[in-house]
Formats: C-alpha cells, sequence, structure tokens
C-alpha cells in the first residue's frame, strides 16, 4: 500500500510539471504543441543513457544504446531537460517561423508520429521498440531503491522539483514578457504591430517548455527504470491538452489541478472496474472515452475550465479595479 502511495505521487509530480509546461507554450502563449510527448521521450532517453553503464559492460549486451555514461545524480536529470530545451531549437526555427497556429499543430503532431516510428525501427541507437530497461535508479549506489525510505526520498525531490517549476512558471505568466505572450496568443497581427517579435517570442517559449518536458520524462524514467517507444506515443500529449482544458488555460494553478484531476484521476478510476466486465481492453477504452467527453464538454459549457485565467482590469482613470476578475476576451 505504501508503495502505492508513493507511485501515485511521483506520477502526479511527473503530471504536473508537464503540465506547467504545456500550460506555458498552450495556455499563455497559444502554442498549439501537438509533439509535447517527444521533449518528454527526449529528456528521459537522456537521463537514462546518462546514468546507465555502457552497453558493453555485463549484462547489458541484450540491448543497444549510446553515451552510457554513468554518472552520478543530478547530472542525468539535468543533461534530459537540456536535452528537451536544445531539441526544441530545430524544431521551434522550423515549425514556427512561417507556419501559421492551425498548420503548426498539424505539423507538430506528424513530427510526433514520425519521430516514433523512427525509434520504433531504429535499434543501434534506441534498442527499437523494446526500448531500455535495468535503468539505475538515482542514487541508488548509496541507498537501496526497494526500501520505503528511498520511495519517501524520490518523492520528495520530485516536490521540490514541482515547486521549483512553479516558481519559474510564476515568474514567467506575471513578468512583462509573460503579458506580452498572452497579447500574443490573443491577437497575433496586433502583438506584431506593437512590434514584438512573435517568432523570438514563440522560440524562447518553446524552448522553456522543452526544458521543463525533458525534466518531466527524466524524474519519471528514473523511477520506473524503463524507456520504450510505446510509452511515449502523441494520444499522451492529448491527455495533457485535456488537463490544461479542465484545469484552466493560462492558469498555473489550473494547470496542476488538471493535472492531478485528469491523468491520475481518470488512469486510477478505470482500476476498480471489476475484473472480467466487459471484453479486455474496456478499461483503457473507457478512459479515453471518458477524456473525449470531458474535453467536448468542457469546451461547450465552461472554455475557461474550473479555474479560470486570472485578468487584470482597470477603469478609464487606469485604477484597477479587480486584480482577479473574469472577463471575457474580446
Amino acid at each position: 500500500m505504501n508503495y502505492y502511495v508513493e507511485t501515485i505521487l511521483v506520477y502526479a509530480g511527473v503530471d504536473i510539471i508537464a503540465c506547467l509546461a504545456l500550460n506555458l507554450q498552450f495556455g499563455v502563449s497559444g502554442i498549439v504543441n501537438f509533439s509535447f510527448i517527444v521533449f518528454q521521450a527526449a529528456g528521459a532517453y537522456t537521463a537514462a543513457v546518462l546514468s546507465m553503464p555502457p552497453d558493453t559492460a555485463s549484462g547489458m549486451s541484450f540491448q543497444h544504446y549510446v553515451l552510457g555514461l554513468q554518472l552520478p545524480f543530478p547530472i542525468p536529470w539535468l543533461g534530459g531537460a537540456l536535452v528537451g530545451g536544445l531539441l526544441a531549437i530545430p524544431v521551434g526555427v522550423l515549425l514556427l517561423r512561417r507556419l501559421r497556429s492551425d498548420y503548426q499543430a498539424i505539423a507538430l503532431l506528424v513530427l510526433s508520429v514520425i519521430v516514433n516510428t523512427v525509434i520504433t525501427n531504429y535499434r543501434p541507437l534506441f534498442n527499437g521498440a523494446a526500448g531500455l530497461s535495468v535503468i539505475p535508479p538515482p542514487l541508488s549506489e548509496r541507498i537501496d531503491p526497494y526500501t520505503a525510505t528511498y520511495q519517501y526520498l524520490y518523492v520528495g525531490i520530485t516536490f521540490v522539483c514541482c515547486l521549483l517549476v512553479l516558481f519559474v512558471a510564476n515568474r514567467i505568466v506575471n513578468s512583462p514578457y509573460g503579458r506580452t505572450l498572452r497579447a500574443m496568443r490573443e491577437h497575433e497581427l496586433a502583438a506584431s504591430a506593437l512590434g514584438k517579435n512573435l517568432v523570438a517570442l514563440k522560440l524562447t517559449v518553446f524552448v522553456v517548455g522543452g526544458i521543463i518536458a525533458g525534466l518531466s520524462g527524466a524524474i519519471l524514467v528514473g523511477f520506473i527504470s524503463y524507456w520504450a517507444p510505446i510509452t511515449w506515443l502523441y494520444p499522451e500529449t492529448i491527455v495533457l491538452f485535456a488537463a490544461i482544458i479542465v484545469g484552466g488555460r493560462g492558469n498555473n494553478l489550473g494547470a496542476i489541478l488538471g493535472g492531478l484531476l485528469v491523468p491520475l484521476g481518470f488512469e486510477e478510476i478505470t482500476r476498480f472496474i471489476p475484473t472480467g466486465f466487459g471484453p479486455p481492453g474496456l478499461g483503457p477504452a473507457i478512459q479515453w472515452v471518458a477524456i473525449g467527453l470531458l474535453i467536448i464538454g468542457f469546451l461547450w459549457f465552461r472554455p475557461k475550465g474550473v479555474l479560470p485565467e486570472p485578468r487584470r482590469v482597470f477603469n478609464e482613470a487606469g485604477i484597477e479595479e479587480s486584480p482577479f476578475m473574469e472577463v471575457r476576451a474580446s
């Protein structure tokens, strides 16, 4: 029971970090990043190969991967975050410069499918569909990872990472840069007319989101000690989008709430379906149907989410009337 609770807490932390990153891109900036899972997977793979011994080492010959540097914690996690950000640079330069927002979304979705196909079929670099296993958990050389003490330690480290990411996200959202991002989201032409460099704005927040996504992937792979392409499919990004829509687009607290309600909540609810009820695979099917209905329902009846984005309202004299009044975008 303790291990179950600790696992839930770690997954909740990973989902919260991922939702905060996607909220910066989609909720605040308006970038529909359907390839978000790619950056999470890249961070996870990097953290894995930086912490593993070389594939020529004893007991590792059954799988193929690059590097294998066996670096101490927290270097693998930092490396995962760095690779997530570095990968976002060429992707952002290619897809965010000259494409309209709807075409950007389609191109990013296609990128996610292509990357997963390449990884699944290219064994020398990623070990193909089998993925990587026997990934050493962080600090396993000092603390036995199969003890309750280690599990609580991992939960604590994950919680610290959540607080750090929330601090960074809040600083961005509440800064003049964050207000510029929201202006770009509401009306790109108007923001451009005011002299704002839309490409630079999009690329910067895209890289920041990639860094945070890479960190979330590194945390997850260190906990489950396994990495495979099948666990990083593009539908997982849809779940995160659902979390942002339900929680409240543009609101960091809403992203946290959505991360707890959607990715974590729906996965756990399906576990209570009685064994033998319906055909095999009914649980995951119900989960996807419920998530789809949830997205449609919120977009129709409450498009601003459970916790709408706070907006500052000023009267004609320039005096602030309500710091967190919900208003409709014109």
